[in-house]
């Protein structure tokens, strides 16, 4: 089973790398109002039980993936072709 992570800094939490890219693109004449840079991480499980699948990344994502301290986390199964 194929999943997708998505992991970004929580709100309010400082995050240099959007704050350089918000400062590019409005040097760029773009009218934006907030960058937010995280991580996509891609994982294929052997299992074929949703929900197993989901309670491993679950566990995964929140003790490897991300620090849940600064950061959320979202995860995504996707459907086998």
């Amino acid at each position: 089973m194929k999943a997708t992570v998505l992991v970004r800094p929580k709100a309010g939490i400082k995050d240099p790398q959007g704050e350089a890219v918000k400062g590019s693109l409005k040097k760029s004449g773009l009218d934006i109002v907030s960058v937010r840079i995280g991580r996509v991480v891609d994982v294929e499980l052997e299992t074929s039980d949703r929900e197993k699948a989901l309670a491993e990344l679950e566990q995964m994502s929140h003790d490897l993936l991300a620090n849940p301290l600064i950061e959320s986390y979202e995860i995504e199964l996707l459907e086998e072709a």
